[in-house]
């Protein structure tokens, strides 16, 4: 018996529960590379697709044999089941240097933003303009002038036509990237400063036409961009309403710091439910479709080394759109995350349910950012405790912290490939981590001070960073 190698049944399943073939027999020390090759005969696709697989939730690294070890409650008669996910086809190259530090802005970085495909870098600070980089000579673009105070909020348009800034006045101004000009009159009606702009999704409406902004005076306003006029003002929050998103089913979803999370028709402005549970400020939302619906009509696996726009018909950009949405949505209805004061998060499906799904407990002090992966699988959350925490997206389940910042923990952006994570902190530095070992894989000091904004380019070729050192740093392979 010594000589033979123990054999298992197995099956394949996908994350939805779609058995792939009959069960069969492998032997118990197979590794992860043969795995893929059976896994790839069974799908019978066109490409070889790279997948993971999983075992009651523990990834297979190595092995089976060494992840079944692990577990001791193991029925050698039950057929066990693999659980296959398809992982992205191109791989993003951690970045690991800084090529070059732009100074411009007379005052603090507060946000920076990639356009959808890359192809434009925008920032926003407390020196009242809004500036717009040329990413592949690392230089300044456009510098907008047209707020009288800091720039608190910026968004792209998901065709990367138009970017919006809010301002502490509580203004919301319309940006041209290819030439630096306003479009349109100033959008001004709020009474209090810009927390948070949404455009409306491009594979709902390819003109993105309709953007909705939030407000420290408790309303969010729909505006019509193009006559620069408000259509609609939603008030029931009864304190500040911190972050906004427009769902790609039409709903728009606030949070505020009256603890509450509520749920807008966009078409109309009516109110559908409220989420209720924080027992403090609900600072942060995420949507699991977030990253799709910012990138638009644009193909990561598909970018080029010098970014170029998307181009095609308003038609051909809403079906792409539409495609890439429907895939990574899958079957379910939409997922949301949010973070807050209290210390906690909570998952929602707030389309269909006023309950929660989970509660995600964990961090040890506010939680400032939540991001899903682009893919949706996984949630990552920064908090003021100076970690990075990782969830699983479906359940909310913990999966592990990110050590390594010294101080709190600002803001995160995932690469295309949802491989890996970057961090920007209080500390001064940027930390880049590799999701799947859960280790650190690269410190980027060179920040003179806090880092308040840190965005990963849509083709993951650089990552961009500002904060109070008043200087944009571009950060490449």
């Amino acid at each position: 018996m010594e000589g033979e190698t123990k054999r298992i049944l197995v099956e394949f399943k996908s994350e939805t529960g779609e058995v792939a073939g009959a069960p069969f027999d492998l032997p118990r020390d197979i590794t992860t590379d043969k795995l893929q090759l059976i896994c790839n005969a069974l799908l019978q696709k066109e490409e070889t697709v790279p997948y993971s697989f999983f075992v009651n939730d523990i990834e297979i690294t190595e092995s089976l044999e060494k992840t079944l070890q692990t577990q001791l409650e193991l029925e050698t008669e039950k057929i066990l089941e693999i659980i296959y996910q398809p992982q992205a086809l191109f791989k993003v190259q951690a970045v690991t240097r800084c090529t070059s530090t732009i100074e411009g802005h007379a005052e603090a970085v507060i946000s920076v933003a990639f356009s959808p495909s890359g192809s434009y870098l925008a920032s926003g600070s407390g020196d009242t303009t809004v500036r717009f980089w040329d990413v592949n000579t690392e230089t300044p673009h456009f510098t907008c002038r047209g707020h009288s105070h800091w720039v608190l909020s910026i968004a792209w348009s998901s065709d990367g036509q138009k970017l919006a800034s809010g301002c502490k006045k509580g203004q919301v101004i319309i940006w041209d990237p290819n030439t630096g000009k306003q479009l349109g009159k100033t959008l001004s009606g709020h009474r209090q400063w810009i927390t948070c702009l949404a455009w409306e999704p491009l594979h709902l409406n390819p003109e993105c036409r309709r953007l909705a902004s939030s407000s420290k005076d408790a309303t969010i306003k729909i505006w019509d961009t193009v006559l620069c006029q408000c259509l609609v003002t939603m008030s029931s929050h009864v304190q500040s309403v911190t972050c906004i998103k427009w769902g790609g089913t039409g709903l728009i979803y606030s949070a505020s710091q009256d603890r509450t999370i509520k749920v807008w028709r966009g078409s109309d402005g009516v109110m559908c439910r409220t989420l209720e549970g924080h027992g403090h400020w609900v600072n942060t939302l995420a949507l699991n479709t977030d990253w799709v619906m910012k990138t638009g009509a644009f193909d990561p696996s598909k970018a080029q080394i010098v970014p170029q726009p998307v181009r095609g018909s308003l038609e051909q950009l809403q079906q792409q759109a539409l495609e890439r949405y429907n895939s990574a949505k899958g079957e379910e209805p939409e997922k949301l995350i949010s973070g807050s004061d209290d210390f906690t998060m909570f998952l929602w499906q707030p389309e269909t349910d006023k309950k929660s799904i989970a509660r995600m407990t964990g961090h040890q002090q506010l939680i400032n950012d939540v991001k899903f992966s682009p893919d949706g699988r996984v949630v990552a959350s920064a908090s003021f405790d100076k970690s990075v925490k990782l969830w699983n997206g479906k359940t909310g389940q913990y999966i592990a912290s990110l050590r390594g910042h010294v101080q709190a923990v600002y803001q995160i952006t995932w690469s295309a490939d949802s491989r890996l994570i970057c961090s920007s902190s209080a500390d001064s530095t940027l930390k880049v981590y590799d999701v799947k070992t859960r280790k650190l894989l690269m410190d980027l000091p060179g920040h003179a001070d806090e880092v308040y904004a840190v965005d990963w380019s849509p083709d993951g070729q650089r990552v961009a960073s500002g904060g109070k050192d008043k200087v944009l740093k571009m950060w490449r392979r």
